[in-house]
């Protein structure tokens, strides 16, 4: 069913504009990179304090963009912020349980397969950065992906299309290119299930963002405190099995997201009306 605060299709949407308005954030980032070097700050502790002022260029700016080229009088409940408190309880309540059973499910696999040991070593500030990490990556990527960059490319394409370029251009954002040539492919392919399994269920959600942002959030935040504070992958585990770094380009990591996606299956034809555009 169709929202009332839904854009007008292709009103003021250009492509020319969905490619520079995500290029200027990034440019914001990379020079809030190079000036911390200029400051002495080391490359390794420069990504989040020069990420702080992007984000808030993208809350500030992105209301006013929607109200420009959607024609979105309401812009937050246009990309799913704002919602009715139990609407809200809901999304967040079925994106942490699918973040916690994906987890759950990668770690037994590697439990079952001897790739981990039990190392408990948790502490306040490490579940601190854990709670703060997921929070920060959970809310903003899904802003800018499953809030404006799906909604923008529903008005240009339509949604079926839509859900699967957001998630192409998701999955080619966080891949890092300089990985050996199958342990590429294998990220590629897990950031893409993890971007349309995020697309899907934003759409299951009725529109809202936080089922998307609490299971995002959730892997994040989940798996900083299972690597850092309660196991250690084995150095010789195969990466076709545990991934890159992380489980989401392993087989561990694809069979939990299939698992996901076979549950969204309903999704893939229905709410083509949303609030997605």
């Amino acid at each position: 069913m169709g929202h009332p605060d839904a854009p007008p299709a292709g009103r003021g949407v250009h492509w020319w504009g969905t490619v520079a308005y995500p290029a200027s954030l990034v440019l914001l980032f990379l020079g809030g990179q190079m000036l911390l070097g200029t400051l002495g700050v080391p490359a390794d502790r420069r990504a989040a304090p020069a990420a702080l002022p992007a984000v808030l260029a993208l809350v500030i700016s992105l209301p006013v963009r929607l109200r420009q080229t959607w024609g979105a009088a309401q812009p937050w409940r246009t990309l799913g912020v704002r919602a009715r408190s139990p609407d809200l309880a809901r999304a967040l309540g079925r994106g942490m349980a699918w973040a916690a059973l994906l987890l759950l499910l990668v770690t037994a696999g590697l439990g079952l397969a001897g790739q981990v040991a039990w190392q408990p070593r948790l502490s306040p500030g490490l579940l601190l950065n854990a709670t703060l990490l997921g929070l920060g990556v959970g809310f903003a990527e899904e802003l800018l992906f499953r809030g404006w960059l799906l909604g923008e490319l529903g008005l240009l394409l339509g949604a079926q299309r839509a859900l699967w370029l957001q998630a192409a251009l998701f999955s080619l954002v966080h891949t890092r290119f300089n990985l050996p040539p199958l342990q590429l492919a294998g990220l590629l392919v897990g950031l893409l299930l993890l971007g349309l399994a995020l697309g899907l269920l934003r759409r299951a959600d009725g529109g809202l963002l936080w089922g998307a942002t609490a299971l995002h959030g959730g892997l994040v935040g989940g798996w900083f405190v299972l690597s850092q504070g309660l196991l250690v992958v084995r150095p010789a585990a195969p990466p076709w099995l545990v991934g890159p770094e992380n489980p989401i380009g392993g087989v561990l990591g694809w069979l939990g997201l299939g698992l996901l996606l076979l549950a969204e299956r309903h999704w893939w034809s229905s709410c083509t009306g949303s609030r997605l555009g």
